[in-house]
């Protein structure tokens, strides 16, 4: 499929990352939602599209305060429920329109919640020799995924093709881009959503982390110093975005892998994109796309470019 180039009247990423999630329409999606309980008894909710007997999976992993209503995400289940596939997006917790019952959230490491679901989902689509089973992740979730794929190597084999797109593989890098400039309007944005759920969250937890700090936070270095940092078992935002990056573990990973960043994406700059990856790993990093925008067409747009970079990824 040809390398993706922005229209004439979307020059920049950063109206390459806003136009296409603001103002380009997303196509309907019927989702069917199941909610699962967790090994640790909390929850997550997954939406579903189901697809006909024996055609691909494609599960998708979304980014920071995402959900299956995201650009992204209503782009990409149409173009599967088109094709006859069957789809799941698998909400991250707290993040499917209801806070979480345990202390921890989510976070762009977190491999081991990526890995106890997909295990599940093999049991709910079995393999055989015709289905393929096939893996995305976008943003935070293309991270996370990338993290767990190369943390588990082989054993990861039974997923026959994944997908990266936009993921923050350098997160000191994506974080310290985030804190400058224009750039900090993602961040209030983030920030915006978050620390409501903090509120929340501490009404479940008093004491949990402290309040005053984390809604004075200014950026997401400090807000993960804070909050995520510690509640996921990290010492502070600097031990945090180190090991959870997924540039660390490109090399490790052994199913063929698309990873799909715009060089203009205001997120993580494109010097600091990785220059190498294992044999079984694409990096393919197009001079346009803003932050999971790609955005294609006249105005306002339409998102039908990365889907179908997606799907001819994963069926070649």
């Amino acid at each position: 499929m040809p390398e993706y180039r922005s229209p004439l009247w979307m020059p920049g990423g950063h109206l390459q990352t806003i136009l296409p999630a603001l103002f380009s329409p997303r196509p309907p999606v019927a989702f069917r939602r199941e909610r699962w309980q967790t090994p640790d008894q909390d929850f997550i909710d997954l939406d579903f599209v189901d697809g006909a007997p024996g055609k691909p999976v494609l599960v998708l992993f979304h980014g920071l305060e995402g959900s299956s209503d995201s650009h992204y995400a209503r782009a990409l289940m149409a173009q599967i429920r088109a094709l006859g596939w069957h789809g799941v997006i698998p909400h991250f917790r707290g993040c499917s329109g209801e806070l979480n019952l345990a202390p921890r959230f989510y976070h762009s490491g977190d491999s081991q919640e990526v890995g106890w679901i997909l295990a599940r989902l093999r049991t709910v689509f079995p393999s055989d020799m015709h289905r393929k089973f096939y893996v995305c992740g976008v943003s935070l979730g293309g991270n996370a995924l990338l993290r767990y794929l190369g943390e588990s190597g082989h054993q990861a084999s039974y997923i026959d093709a994944a997908c990266a797109i936009s993921a923050p593989l350098n997160l000191s890098a994506g974080g310290a881009a985030l804190s400058k400039g224009l750039n900090r309007i993602y961040t209030q944005m983030f920030l915006r959503t978050l620390k409501p759920k903090c509120l929340r969250k501490l009404e479940q937890f008093p004491g949990l982390f402290p309040r005053e700090a984390m809604l004075t936070a200014r950026n997401l270095y400090e807000f993960d110093n804070v909050v995520t940092a510690p509640l996921h078992g990290y010492k502070n935002t600097e031990d945090y975005w180190h090991r959870a990056s997924a540039c660390h573990v490109l090399q490790d990973i052994h199913v063929r892998t698309l990873v799909l960043n715009a060089r203009n994406d205001p997120f993580l700059p494109g010097r600091h994109l990785p220059v190498s990856g294992s044999d079984a790993v694409t990096l393919e990093y197009p001079e346009h796309g803003g932050h999971v925008g790609f955005g294609a067409g006249l105005p306002p747009g339409n998102l039908n470019w990365l889907p179908q970079k997606i799907v001819s990824f994963l069926e070649s």
